[in-house]
């Protein structure tokens, strides 16, 4: 999502200075400007809703391995996190011997994102909770849309 983001940044910005090149008349310059703004995050917003709706498909699905393949993976990448910079070192320095696993750049930025990930969604299940005492069923809300 990130890349998204910032591919649209580096192009918005440009798309920016043109319009404020090519069009005389500021008012419209401004409106065509807030337009644009409008539809990047409509965009942006529209890929986080279908990413939600995968999570969420994954979260209530009825397979073990379905609902709980994601926190299994980051708890395999966190103890490799783990060893490398907490055990390892330690073991070292105290017998000599210490083995570290390789953590590939990929696997790194995926544990960033299962973490960014799972603070959103345990947000999200917050959120849903307290909206789902105030309007009844946020489900039946969200699959309406």
């Amino acid at each position: 999502m990130n890349l998204i983001a910032n591919i649209l940044g580096t192009v918005a910005g440009p798309v920016m200075e043109v319009i404020d090149q090519a069009v005389t008349d500021k008012d419209q310059a401004n409106r065509l400007k807030a337009e644009l703004r409008r539809r990047l995050i409509n965009q942006q917003d529209a890929a986080l809703q279908a990413r939600m709706k995968v999570i969420l498909a994954e979260a209530t699905g009825e397979s073990w391995l379905q609902r709980n393949w994601r926190p299994l993976l980051m708890t395999v990448i966190v103890a490799i996190v783990a060893n490398n910079y907490l055990l390892a070192p330690y073991l070292g320095a105290m017998f000599g011997v210490g083995l570290q696993l390789e953590l590939p750049e990929q696997l790194w930025n995926l544990m960033t994102l299962g973490v960014g990930g799972y603070i959103a969604g345990r947000s999200g299940e917050k959120i849903a909770v307290t909206l789902r005492g105030r309007r009844g069923r946020l489900m039946d809300e969200v699959a309406g849309q």
